[in-house]
Formats: C-alpha cells, sequence, structure tokens
C-alpha cells in the first residue's frame, strides 16, 4: 500500500482529529519553546564552536567536543556533571552502567515503579542467567508496584526504603511495554523526596528513556541523582547515529565512566571518530523534534479513538513520554497496525513486519520501523509483544507532517 492509494475517508478522519487537537498543540509548542531557550543557552555558555565538531581517533585524549558536550547536557540537565558517549550501544546499556555505579556487593536495588522494562531485566538479573548481571555479581533486588491507577505508591516506597541494604531506587518514568501511565518530572521528584526522607544517602535514579524534552522540567530538577537515556531516542534528535547519556553528581557520573570503559581510564578516552557534530546538533534540535513526536502521538490517540480502539494516554491527556499506546486485542489488528506503519516509513516502505523472538524479551515482538538510524525510537516505529490483550506501542515522528501520514497509513489498513 502507497500513501496515494489512501482511502478519502482516511483524509476527512485525519482533518477532523487535526481540529479537535489543536490545544494540545498549543501547549506541546509552548514546552519545546521553553527546552529551545535551555539548550540554547547552554551552547552559547559553554562556547560551542566549529573547533568542538572535529572528532578524535585512538585513544580519544583532549577530545574538546566530547568535553564541551558534557558541559551542555549537564547544564541542560541541571547536574554536576554529564557522560554523553557513542560507546553506549543502547539505552539498557547506559542504564546498567549507571546502576554500577551506585551498587556493590550485598547492596539491594529498589525498583519504586514495578518490573522494569523487559530489557533491564537481564542486567539485574530478575530473568535470564547472564554473566556480569547485578545477581552475578551479589547485588539484590526488592520492589514497589504502582497503585491500580498508575500513582507511585509513596508509602510503600518509604516503607520499603526503611531495609539497610537498600542503597539506591530505580524509577522508570515511561511505561515500556507496561498498561501504565509515564511519570511527570514532578512525580518522581515526589518519589525522590520520600526516598531521602527516610535515608538520603540512598541514591536515586531515573529510566528517563523517551521522557526528554517532553515537559518543561526534567526529573533532575527534583533532586534526582543520576539519570541515563539513550541518543537515538529524544535527546538524539533524529540525527545521531548512536550512543547514550549519564547525568548527575559528579562522583556517581565518574564511577559510571569507569564501569564503561575501565577503572582508571573512566570518561579520559574514547574516541568520537567525527560523530561530535551529529551529537551536537542532534541536541540542538531534540527540543523540536520532540515536539514532533508528541504531536504525532496526539494525533495517532485521535484517529484510534475514532475509530474505536482504546488508546493511552487519550487525545487531551498531560504527557510524559513519547510512547502511544493503543488496545489492539487482536494478534490480527497487531499485524496490520503495525505493517500500516511500516508502509509510511521513508526507509523500508515495502517491508511487511512479523514478530520474532528478539533478543531480551520474553515473547516474539513484532516492530515496525523504517528509520535512517536503525532502531531509532525518535524516528516513527510501532512495537509490542505479541501477547494479549494485543498493544502497540507507537512513538516517534521526526516531522509531525510524515508522522501524520504514518499513522493515516496505519488506520487504513486497519479498516481494509
Amino acid at each position: 500500500m502507497k500513501i496515494s492509494e489512501m482511502k478519502p475517508q482516511i483524509f476527512e478522519l485525519a482533518s477532523q482529529a487535526e481540529k479537535e487537537i489543536m490545544p494540545q498543540f498549543e501547549k506541546i509548542d509552548k514546552i519545546a519553546q521553553a527546552n529551545t531557550i535551555k539548550v540554547m543557552q547552554a551552547f552559547q555558555d559553554n562556547k560551542v564552536s566549529d573547533a568542538c565538531f572535529a572528532g578524535t581517533s585512538g585513544y580519544g585524549y583532549d577530545d574538546v567536543g566530547r568535553e564541551v558536550l558534557d558541559k551542555v547536557y549537564a547544564q541542560v540537565f541541571c547536574t554536576d556533571a554529564a557522560l554523553v558517549r557513542i560507546g553506549f550501544v543502547n539505552g539498557t546499556h547506559a542504564l546498567s552502567t549507571a546502576l554500577f555505579a551506585m551498587l556493590k556487593p550485598g547492596d539491594t536495588l529498589l525498583s519504586a515503579t514495578g518490573l522494569p522494562y523487559d530489557t533491564l531485566r537481564n542486567a539485574i538479573g530478575i530473568e535470564g542467567d547472564c554473566h556480569g548481571s547485578l545477581k552475578f555479581y551479589g547485588i539484590n533486588y526488592a520492589q514497589v508496584d504502582l497503585k491500580t491507577n498508575g500513582d507511585p505508591d509513596i508509602e510503600a516506597i518509604k516503607k520499603a526504603a526503611e531495609d539497610k541494604s537498600v542503597r539506591a531506587v530505580l524509577i522508570q518514568r515511561s511505561r515500556g511495554y507496561g498498561d501504565r501511565r509515564a511519570l511527570s518530572a514532578e512525580e518522581i521528584g515526589e518519589i525522590c523526596s520520600a526516598v531521602k526522607e527516610v535515608d538520603p544517602s540512598i541514591n536515586v535514579m531515573v529510566d528517563n528513556c523517551y521522557g526528554e524534552f517532553t515537559g518543561e522540567h526534567e526529573p533532575t530538577e527534583y533532586g534526582v541523582d543520576l539519570m541515563a537515556g539513550s541518543l537515538i531516542k529524544n535527546p538524539g534528535g533524529g540525527i545521531a547515529p548512536t550512543g547514550g547519556y549519564v547525568v548527575g553528581k559528579s562522583e556517581l557520573v565518574d564511577k559510571a565512566a569507569m564501569r564503561l570503559t575501565t577503572p582508571g581510564i573512566g570518561g579520559e578516552c574514547g574516541a568520537t571518530l567525527g560523530n561530535n557534530r551529529l551529537l551536537f546538533q542532534g541536541f540542538f534540535m531534540a527540543p523540536h523534534i520532540v515536539a514532533q513526536a508528541l504531536k504525532t502521538a496526539t494525533f495517532c490517540a485521535a484517529m484510534m479513538q475514532k475509530i474505536g480502539f482504546e488508546t493511552s494516554p487519550a487525545p487531551d491527556d498531560e504527557r510524559g513520554d513519547i510512547i502511544q499506546m493503543i488496545t489492539l486485542k487482536t494478534a490480527d489488528n497487531m499485524k496490520k497496525f503495525c505493517k500500516g506503519i511500516q508502509s509510511g516509513a521513508p526507509v523500508d516502505s515495502f517491508v511487511t513486519p512479523v514478530p520474532w523472538q528478539m533478543p531480551g524479551y520474553n515473547c516474539p515482538v513484532i516492530m515496525a520501523a523504517g528509520a535512517f538510524v536503525q532502531g531509532s525510537s525518535i524516528e516513527l516505529s510501532a512495537d509490542g509483544p505479541m501477547k494479549e490483550p494485543y498493544i502497540a506501542y507507537m512513538q516517534g515522528g521526526i516531522t509531525y507532517e510524515s508522522g501524520k501520514l504514518g499513522v493515516m497509513m496505519a488506520v487504513n489498513e486497519m479498516l481494509g
């Protein structure tokens, strides 16, 4: 199916949906403006120049661009330090590096938002028996589930934090593959305050994947000690080719750097191989690109509701991440939706997504992703586990106009 072959009724549905969500678009544009000011200020304060884009090879000593980019990230996220590296292979790598920075054998990691995202479970040791997991090194795990309405269970978190072995608390901001809502930076701040009330020495870490620039404030503005994410999601702006980041207290970021490379080297090495300009430019674009993704998600929610499917967030809900959840009810609907999203992509539009057993997941997953950067979640994509109630998780859209067309193609496929 090509864009030129869409049914006329899809264009009419799209026109109706777009008129209804204009108030949400105005809010999204306001957030993008506020975040652009923060990023611009950091670029200017840290004197970003053409010399920062050169990059290094070999050991990567004295990489000016790498050092300045760390400072820019730290300023935007209001932290002491940052570690922004192409050496992070994905978001899970950045997150597990941050976890090891906070924990030692005998300690307990407490998850305050229920079961973590699928791929992180292997790193922690909740599932699988992977060499080098937290469990492998004698680090224990405990969790507090969210309330049935998706709110953090503050009292239960405080009680669990009273265990003297708890040395770190993990907060997952986004919904991941869960039927839950994303948390706002302010809600994360409430969890952080509750933990610090019990024991100020417990470090609080946030998995901020999919959450950067979705609001005017970040979790690190509310007392979070460490935060990590992926550059092929929000902060890479659809331009960064790979990588991840860790931001937070200097001592913890330094420990994360020792884990990423090796003790005694830390963040002093790591060639950037000519990628600095892409990382700077992607971060500069990120507030605008995230706004495009938020608009695409809002449009998707409105369109899917019009054809009778349950969505979360609803079109007029506040958003804490770029993910749009659609409950599709059947395996056939799941395949049709993902096929439509794929056919609306600029890359590999002719490919039909099929479920497969992806590494790190405990059931087959279907994924539609026609991206310029492989696996880029800030570019339009849709995926989900092939199990009841067959929920698709759509995210991304580096331009609203193209994201809108992708959603329209999905709806066209669903209506046969």
